[in-house]
This record gives structure tokens, sequence and C-alpha cells, in this order.
């Protein structure tokens, strides 16, 4: 008798009655056209261990993912684009509820209002935070975003150059270069002076033919750029300012939009989306009103039935190829729902306050990390402002010092040695979850490890 599973569950007598079914003799028969010195057979077998019983495999699955050494077990020190951050426990509730979580993006408005509403809220608090106009119903993640923002700032300048500080996320770039290769637009970086971008630098990469300037806030290196002398270097062009904006950071730092960005994107992870070993995120879209039209994915409104009653529809989808065919500016046809919604429901669980003290926390928490690093004898590399992470300078290769944090029960930095053209460079970060103990203990495990 065949071994029973309940997720293999046909019985011997059940693979009878399909093979009759389909006229063959046995399983074998299946596999016909496979030429025979190709198959595994008695006398050339695969070499695979006896089959497990569903509690037996779960025990091992379990044992194997133990050896995995995570944010849950150990002090966790790494951020560079995806963030350790508390998560209320009313997030993973409301996003199971199968209403939400089976939901697809809701055409029919009259059976959707709660996911309608969800992602109606989602923009406005998006909005608020950014300071800008409209918001669109979410993206795949920040870096699809910031790569629609390039496409609709070379479609409405008629423009055919994007400068982009070095500043921005590695993998952020590499999106960029494949949007724009696909798009038939040039990318060109403009460097760092230190740990911001190089102002003077960004004054001799202007041109007539530049649709926009993208700078991240706070950049990769964690440092806060000047929007507001960025923004004043492109008055005399038609260049769009495109900010990637951390939503968690905003709660404390100026809006993008009160500083005079054209678009602002980013991704939603710092606010109640679990790092899952690097996904799934969810991208945030705002621009000012005079590019609504052209924003990707959806937008989600607000309106009154016929009695009056306050309701939701799906308002704007301008771009999209099924809409437009050929003359489409985006292929952006989906968004992402659930994840919106767990965002829009950890921003509400929070509050307004709770969020700005969660931000404030992380300006606590990374600024206190400096400090005791300072008072070890370690330098911060950078010179500006900074939210919840730094660059420091190591005696060793960021990969041995983060081989020896493990070792001692730690999950180190990031490397950054190539991107500030400095040996051992490693970037840190410290969010609200970080104590105080582990931030000494931490500290004391880095600069023995780096001396050792």
């Amino acid at each position: 008798m065949t071994k029973q599973h309940r997720y293999l569950p046909t019985t011997d007598q059940d693979q009878k009655e399909m093979l009759k079914t389909i006229g063959v003799e046995s399983i074998s028969d299946l596999f016909s056209d496979i030429p025979v010195s190709t198959r595994a057979t008695n006398d050339k077998s695969i070499d695979l261990p006896d089959p497990l019983s569903e509690y037996e495999l779960t025990k091992h699955m379990k044992k194997l993912a133990d050896q995995n050494k995570t944010a849950t077990t150990f002090p966790f020190f790494l951020g560079a684009g995806t963030y350790d951050h508390f998560i209320p426990s009313v997030v993973n509730h409301v996003t199971l509820k199968s209403e939400f979580m089976t939901a697809y993006t809701p055409y029919q408005p009259e059976a959707s209002q709660g996911e309608l509403q969800a992602l109606f809220e989602f923009q406005t608090m998006i909005c608020a935070l950014t300071g800008m106009d409209v918001s669109n119903s979410s993206l795949y993640d920040g870096f699809t975003s910031l790569g629609e923002a390039c496409n609709l700032a070379t479609s409405v300048t008629k423009n055919n150059t994007v400068l982009m500080s070095a500043g921005i996320h590695p993998q952020a770039k590499e999106v960029v270069r494949t949007y724009a290769y696909g798009m038939e637009y040039k990318i060109k970086e403009v460097p760092l002076n230190k740990d911001i971008t190089d102002i003077s630098q960004l004054k001799t990469a202007l041109s007539e033919d530049t649709a926009a300037v993208i700078v991240q806030y706070p950049n990769f290196l964690g440092s806060v750029e000047d929007l507001a002398e960025i923004k004043e270097t492109l008055k005399d062009t038609k260049a769009l300012l495109i900010v990637v904006a951390n939503p968690l950071a905003l709660a404390k730092l100026e809006a993008p939009g009160n500083l005079g960005a054209d678009i602002v994107v980013g991704d939603m992870q710092p606010l109640g989306l679990s790092m899952s070993f690097g996904g799934p995120h969810c991208g945030y879209f705002t621009v000012t009103s005079k590019y609504m039209r052209k924003i990707p994915s959806r937008i989600v409104g607000e309106t009154v039935d016929i009695e009056g009653k306050r309701g939701f529809v799906m308002t704007l989808q301008t771009r999209e190829q099924h809409i437009r065919r050929e003359k489409a500016t985006s292929n952006m046809s989906s968004n992402q729902a659930l994840n919106a919604l767990a965002s829009a429901v950890f921003m509400t669980a929070l509050g307004k306050e709770g969020v700005q003290e969660m931000a404030q926390q992380n300006i606590n928490k990374a600024h206190f990390l400096a400090k005791k690093l300072k008072q070890s004898g370690m330098d911060i590399w950078n010179e500006k402002a900074y939210f919840n992470e730094f660059v420091i300078e190591c005696a060793k290769s960021v990969s041995a010092i983060n081989q020896g944090l493990l070792e001692k029960g730690f999950i180190g930095g990031y490397d950054v040695s190539e991107i500030v053209d400095r040996p051992n460079a490693m970037l840190l970060c410290a969010t609200e979850k970080r104590t105080r103990e582990e931030i000494i203990s931490f500290v004391e495990a880095l600069v023995e490890v780096n001396q050792a």
C-alpha cells in the first residue's frame, strides 16, 4: 500500500481508476516517449532517502530552518533597504481575513467597498506623509515606483536624460537603468560629496535635455539630502525633482512636497511589512496634481451613491496598456493591494503620534549606537544629519567583521566600501527594536572583532 499523506492523498485504488480512465496499464506507460536510457530504473535508481510522513517531514524542515540566523534569533543591525521594525499583531489579523487575502484588484466597486476604502485610506495617509497632492493605490515595490517615475518625467518633459544621485540604493539604480534601456532614455550618475549629493557636480550635469533629477531621502548612506537646495538648482530648467523617500523617516523629516518635489516614491516595507528575507514589498507613488493623469496603476476615489451615502470607486487608470494599448506610457496594470492594506492598518493602529514616536526612536537608537562607537574609538563617516543608518570604517573587511559578529550572536551591517570608495566601510542600522543592552553588547562585540 502506498504511504499516505494529507498533501498527496491518492490511494492505490485511485491510481488504478485514473489509469483505466486514460487507457493505460501502468504509470510507467505514461513515460513511454522518454528514451529508456534516460529513465531511472531499478538498475539505475535515483539515490533518494526513504519517504517521510508529514510529521517527520515537518520536523526535518524545522531542523533545517533552525540553521538560519535571523532577526528573531539575533539582534539585527542590518538595514540597506529592508528593515527590522515592530509590527503590531492587528496587521496580521486583518490581512489574513479571507475577504482581503483572496481579493484581486477591485474592478466591481459595489462588491468591494471594504477593499476600496482601505486603499483610499492608504492613499490619504501617504499624501499626508509626503506632502503631495495625489497617491496611487500602490505598485510592486519602491524600485518599480522609481522606474515608473522616470518614465513619467521623460514623457511629460519630452527630454531624454535623467540625472541620478550616487546616493540612491544600488539595486534601485539597476532597476532604473533597465527601465531606461527599454524606454530609450539616458541615465547619468551625479557623484557624492562625502555623504550627500554633490550640488556643484549636479549643476554641471544639468542641461536642456534633463528630464529629472533623482535623490534619496534619507539616502542609501543614511544621510539627509538638502531637497530645497537641490530644487533651487532646477528652477531654470524643465527637470522634475524625483524623491525616493523612506515613509517612516517622513514622520520626522520635512515632507518632500513642501520642499518642491514633483514626484515622491518609495517602499512601504518600514510601515507594517515584515522583512520576509527580502519581499514582497509595496511601492507608493505620489505626484503634484499637475501630473495626476500620468500616474501609473490605479487611483481609488471617494464618491456618494444614488442615496447620498459615502462610497468608493476606481477613479483613474489612464496610463495602462489595456486602456491605451500602444500609446500607454506604463505597463503597470496591477498593484500590491494586500501589502498596501497592511501598511494602512499599521499606520492606523499606531496613529500619527505613534508613527512619529517610532521614527524618533529610530533616530535616538541610531545616534546612541554612534555615540557608543565613538566612545570606543571608532569614527562615524557621515558628516550630515542621518536617520537610522550611518557608515563606519573598520580595520578588517566587512565580511570578516560580520562573520566574527555572527559567531558572537549578532547580525552586522552592509558592505558599502565600493559606494564610498573607502576600504572596509560598513553601513549600520539601529531601529526602534534595538534595546540599550543590545546596542552596548553589539558595540563591545564589534570593537573586539575589529581589533582581533
